[in-house]
């Protein structure tokens, strides 16, 4: 340890990585009742992403390799979101839509095997792992209880919340008050509510454009679930929840803001333009403020420019992910990452963004990791080396722009 504490390597640690179970290892972790269930419906199931069948797929539960996987790049800690195919699903959790009512028995049985194996899962690395448990909507009842299991069994990444698309009919919006009940527990239990990029999209089909439009619309579809919950006045309620959109950085945050500030000023006035708000409920206070008190936002593989508006909702805010296993995050360059996305930003602030504001949110022991992150030697004068060469390999699309772009500035019509 230096003598200077502001020399120190960072505590990396990354808030945005996916895990889960084999669809073999689901079985044992099922509510025995559904076992039947579950062998007939593994009898047809087929691999949604065949790409991932080989080296990559044991990166999802395999405790060690995983835990090698991360030092090697630099990560001491993570937290852990979805990524296999739960029982009696299609695809995995946090691209699916809620379940119809005809399907939801089943995929919360299998949702609840998830959560059974990620608490062990984490408890093989404890204090390094933070896991976010699943829960429906479909019943309030049924999630309150799935709740309370997330929280006494320490999965301290908190609760993945469903996020009704505009055609999932069945299900009220977020803002709807029928969900108090919900958002009293999550509160009282002290669990951080997550989104993540991918939800609240409509079914798209397979038309020509819809796999573009899927990708195009996806920001604005899961900041739905953001805006819904501050304009229902969900904060307003219930001051000491703590929300957080991953995987989508915060460009975006100053001018939706903005807006929905002005849309706030006009209803506080009553009136805006011709359109009449004399009878609408105004919140007590702006959206910005409960954004700036209620709201955190994952910034995955991030380039300079998803960091732009820091200032604005808060460095405090920010949580950088490196979002492994996924080929699109910039595992197992997470180091160039820093040093694209970070290497002209101020110490002091990318050390929060790296390590401190997950700590606080999630319940990390920064001192407890300290030791162990020093030997990774992602130190600050690592991050602030600027990056000469943009690793050759890299599929993460940060790393694909920024090729492009660099290529574009030298006068080359295509990148190397």
């Amino acid at each position: 340890m230096t003598s200077n504490a502001d020399d120190r390597p960072y505590v990396t640690i990354t808030g945005d990585t996916h895990a889960g179970a084999s669809v073999e290892m689901y079985r044992a972790y099922l509510d025995p009742s559904y076992r039947d269930d579950f062998d007939a419906w593994r009898s047809t199931y087929r691999n949604p992403s065949k790409k991932h069948i080989g080296g990559k797929k044991t990166k999802n539960w395999n405790s060690a390799e995983r835990m090698a996987d991360l030092e090697s790049d630099g990560v001491i800690a993570e937290v852990i979101f979805p990524n296999t195919v739960p029982p009696f699903y299609d695809t995995a959790f946090h691209i699916s839509p809620p379940p119809q009512p005809d399907q939801y028995a089943l995929r919360r049985a299998g949702t609840r095997a998830h959560n059974r194996w990620l608490a062990e899962f984490c408890a093989e690395a404890p204090g390094r792992r933070a896991g976010i448990g699943l829960i429906h909507l479909n019943d309030i009842d049924d999630a309150i209880e799935d709740v309370q299991w997330i929280a006494e069994h320490g999965l301290r990444g908190g609760v993945l919340l469903p996020l009704p698309a505009p055609d999932d009919i069945h299900l009220k919006p977020l803002y709807s008050p029928d969900y108090d009940r919900l958002w009293a527990v999550i509160q009282d239990c002290n669990l951080v509510i997550n989104h993540h990029a991918g939800q609240g999209g409509p079914r798209y089909g397979s038309d020509p454009g819809a796999d573009a439009l899927w990708v195009l619309e996806m920001p604005f579809f899961v900041q739905r679930g953001y805006c819904q919950l501050i304009l229902g006045g969900v904060f307003e309620r219930f001051p000491e929840l703590r929300y957080i959109l991953t995987e989508s950085g915060c460009a975006w945050a100053p001018s939706l803001l903005r807006r929905m500030d002005g849309v706030h000023m006009g209803m506080k006035a009553g009136m805006m333009g011709e359109v009449d708000y004399s009878k609408s409920q105004a919140l007590p206070e702006p959206p910005s403020f409960y954004a700036r008190r209620n709201c955190w936002y994952g910034a995955s593989f991030p380039s300079p420019q998803d960091i732009k508006g820091r200032e604005f909702v808060g460095v405090d805010r920010i949580i950088w992910g490196n979002d492994y296993p996924h080929y699109e995050g910039c595992y197992p360059y997470s180091r160039e990452n820093m040093q694209l996305a970070f290497s002209d930003v101020d110490p002091v602030e990318v050390r929060m963004m790296l390590g401190e504001n997950a700590a606080q949110l999630y319940g990390f022991d920064l001192e407890a990791l300290r030791s162990a992150a020093e030997k990774l030697g992602i130190t600050p004068e690592l991050v602030a080396t600027p990056l000469e060469e943009i690793p050759a390999d890299a599929t993460c699309p940060t790393f694909q722009r920024a090729r492009y772009e660099r290529a574009r500035a030298a006068g080359s019509a295509q990148p190397s």
